[in-house]
């Protein structure tokens, strides 16, 4: 990776359900394959309501009311369009799942510098009912290969094997109601319409401006046709990635893994300088696992666990803000400790006991500082249920590699051999059955503090987002005093004041 891309790591800105006719050995052979195989799942709805069809037309869509009345839910994340994609899934009476998964393939359209399909992320999710702190889903961008194919391009600028679609697909699989194809429409709708730039997409584009136009298929997406990038507010439309979105629609989640996408992204990628085969694209499987958790009186809080070690430094600085202590760059420290320890052949398993009796010591590790650290994006939502998801994505650096798979219309992510990884957080708190609050973060090296912060003083009676909570840390986050479901009326969402985020809810 040339020194102008390295730079593109900028500071930023002021279940376990059944499957109905499925079969239990089923996920095994998905998760193996494509996890793109099964579409027939029990709605997971606590109230027991069926199946149904969110944005579905024609003779064969249920009537009934196309809107929920009432509390539907909160939403909070980095990018408007996204959260209010989120909020009309929730009013349609799509879940928490529903909500989170078109909410982050929506991100791969409006927000691609910090969630494009090139990249990855992590989640996590509860319902009442879950035991524990709920289920983590483990989807960090991948390492690939960096041999070049016979008479290819040189691999100059790595990219990492594409993890998000399996990775929503599998956390969807999990806590969904709907097909998920039915996610991807909003997305697909705004690649083929045309969205406005946001004001965190035309932040981005403009601290990269230079590297980026460098590459002929990233300049005729991002460019404006005079030499300079898409400004807020102008329109940007992505026809190769919509081509992109209704293969996966009509062919599954597979198809980027094994099939004909899987094939033409290795092309363009290959063409592109940025290696990766069919066999590391195959490889490429989420996780799903324990949290973390801490105890904060009758409250259990559930932190992302590593290799999402931003979860881990969350949860230390928490745990120390809980005891009474000052954390104080306490998740950074906490961080570069873990890292500083090779984790060797450990299961995934293995990591979480240890990342756990890392936090149960009660103690903070003495890691020092951390390195400039990428970019990453992060969201969060609540259904009418108390169902809850918080994710965080990120595409090893800002647009990842500068440049974009061929005719897919996909920019691709940076693989993790070149660049250290970001700090991926996200927390939900829960208090037996019902939800207390989410909290997700960005903010590069101050993510980690800034998520057990916002979650002390919201489990504390603050508002969300009520004033920024350290340095460089944004937050997005929501809280339900009174708890959910039952406490409707106390649920308020949150963003950082200093982002271009956005937080809706019933209103």
């Amino acid at each position: 990776m040339t020194a102008a891309m390295e730079n593109l790591c900028v500071r930023e800105r002021p279940l376990n359900h059944p499957l109905r006719r499925c079969g239990a050995l089923l996920l095994s052979t998905v998760l193996a394959t494509a996890l793109g195989g099964c579409s027939v799942k029990t709605f997971n709805d606590p109230v027991g309501t069926a199946s149904h069809v969110l944005f579905g037309s024609g003779s064969d869509t249920p009537k009934g009311p196309t809107y929920l009345t009432g509390y539907i839910g909160n939403v909070v994340s980095d990018e408007p369009q996204s959260a209010m994609v989120a909020r009309d899934v929730l009013a349609r009476g799509g879940n928490a799942a529903d909500a989170a998964a078109a909410l982050g393939m929506t991100l791969a359209v409006t927000l691609p510098s910090r969630a494009s399909l090139g990249g990855g992320g992590a989640c996590l999710a509860w319902r009442p009912g879950d035991s524990g702190a709920g289920r983590a889903f483990l989807f960090l961008p991948v390492a690939g290969s960096t041999a070049p194919e016979p008479g290819g391009a040189p691999v100059d600028r790595p990219a990492a094997a594409p993890t998000l679609a399996r990775g929503l697909y599998l956390m969807h699989l999990r806590y969904g109601s709907v097909d998920f194809g039915e996610t991807l429409t909003p997305a697909l709708e705004l690649a083929r319409g045309g969205i406005s730039v946001s004001r965190a997409l035309a932040t981005d584009l403009a601290a990269v401006q230079g590297p980026l136009l460098a590459d002929p298929g990233a300049r005729a997406i991002f460019s404006r046709g005079d030499g300079k990038v898409l400004a807020e507010g102008d329109t940007l439309v992505q026809q190769r990635l919509t081509g992109v979105l209704e293969q996966i629609r009509s062919m599954g989640v597979g198809d980027l893994y094994n099939g004909a996408l899987a094939r033409s992204f290795v092309a363009g990628s290959q063409a592109a300088g940025g290696g990766l085969t069919v066999a590391d694209l195959r490889a490429a499987v989420p996780v799903e696992t324990d949290p973390l958790t801490v105890r904060a009186g009758q409250v259990t809080v559930g932190f992302l666990p590593p290799p999402a070690d931003g979860g881990l430094g969350s949860a230390v600085a928490f745990h120390a803000l809980n005891a009474g202590g000052a954390s104080d760059r306490a998740g950074q420290s906490a961080v570069a400790a873990w890292r500083a320890q090779a984790a060797g052949a450990q299961s995934g398993a293995e990591l979480v006991a240890r990342a756990q009796a890392v936090v149960d010591s009660g103690t903070v590790p003495n890691g020092g500082s951390l390195p400039h650290l990428p970019a990453s994006t992060s969201f969060a939502v609540v259904d009418r249920h108390g169902g809850a998801v918080a994710c965080s994505l990120t595409m090893d650096n800002l647009f990842g590699i500068g440049r974009v798979a061929g005719g897919t219309g996909i920019v691709m992510g940076a693989s993790p051999k070149r660049l250290p990884p970001p700090l991926l957080t996200a927390a939900i708190a829960s208090d037996g059955s019902r939800f207390r609050a989410a909290v997700t973060g960005s903010g590069q090296n101050d993510a980690a503090d800034a998520v057990a912060a916002e979650m002390k003083q919201v489990l504390g009676g603050e508002k969300p987002g009520a004033r920024p909570v350290t340095a460089d840390g944004r937050i997005n986050a929501i809280s339900c005093p009174a708890g959910l479901p039952g406490g409707e009326g106390s649920c308020a969402g949150g963003t950082d004041a200093r982002s271009a985020g956005l937080s809706v809810g019933s209103d």
